[in-house]
Formats: structure tokens, sequence, C-alpha cells
């Protein structure tokens, strides 16, 4: 009992191939269209990510030389201002230094005249000093 074919084998065999025709036309080349669509549409986001990843990675680069440069820039500031500074305060160090000794100077001059003042009346406050002593020392009673 082998199948013999016979005229609907054929014709069910031409059903196959038509249904087969429009299964390809109407489900299997738009599916596969708009899979290959799909996977480009992927695929063009998997470039784009990779651009930006390398984009991203040469910003990172760019602004960590920009930061290392204003770091520089901040540090050479800052030691010119330190350098200012210290210079600024051995300026005003030395003008008080002349202006200490000027009055120093004015003071030692002060002293040495009162000194000379003195001096050259030693002799009368040491006469008006003995004087007072002779006074109180022949006042008192003696006992």
């Amino acid at each position: 009992m082998f199948l013999i074919p016979d005229a609907t084998f054929f014709v069910q065999l031409i059903n196959f191939a038509i249904f087969f025709v429009i299964l390809e036309l109407v489900f299997l080349r738009p599916v596969g269209k708009a899979i290959a669509e799909r996977r480009a549409f992927i695929d063009g986001l998997t470039h784009e990510y990779d651009e930006a990843q390398v984009q991203a990675a040469a910003l990172r680069s760019q602004a960590e030389e920009i930061r290392a440069a204003a770091r520089r820039n901040g540090e050479h500031a800052l030691a010119k201002a330190r350098a200012d500074a210290s210079n600024k305060a051995a300026g005003i160090s030395a003008e008080t230094g002349s202006k200490v000794a000027k009055i120093v100077e004015d003071a030692q001059r002060v002293v040495a005249g009162e000194v000379r003042a003195t001096d050259a009346s030693r002799p009368q406050l040491v006469a008006a000093l003995a004087d007072g002593i002779v006074d109180r020392v022949l006042a008192e009673p003696v006992a």
C-alpha cells in the first residue's frame, strides 16, 4: 500500500508552492527586511555609543589637562603673591627699622643732653644736698 501520487497530490503541491510564494511575499520578506533594518539600527547605535565613549575619554583627558594647567597657573600666581608679600614685608621691615633707629637716635640725643645738663648742674646739686644734710644734722638736738 504504497502511496501512489495522483492528481490531488499535484494540486496540493501547487497549493503549497502558491502558499509558500504568498508567505514569502507577505511575511518572510517584510520580516527579514524589518530584522535587517533593526540590526542596522542596533549596529548604528552601537557605533554611536563607541564614538561617544571615545569622545568622552578625549574630553576627560582634555578636562584633566585644563585642570592641571589651572593648577599650575594657580600655584604660579600663589608663589608670585607670596614673593610680592615677602618683598613688601621686607620693605615695611626696613622702613620700620629706619624709623626705630631714628627714634632711638633721638632718644639717645635727648638722654645725652639731659646727662650733660645734669653733669653741668651736678656741683650745684651736690652743694645744695650737702647744705641740706648739714642743716639737718646741726638742727637736731644733741642727745
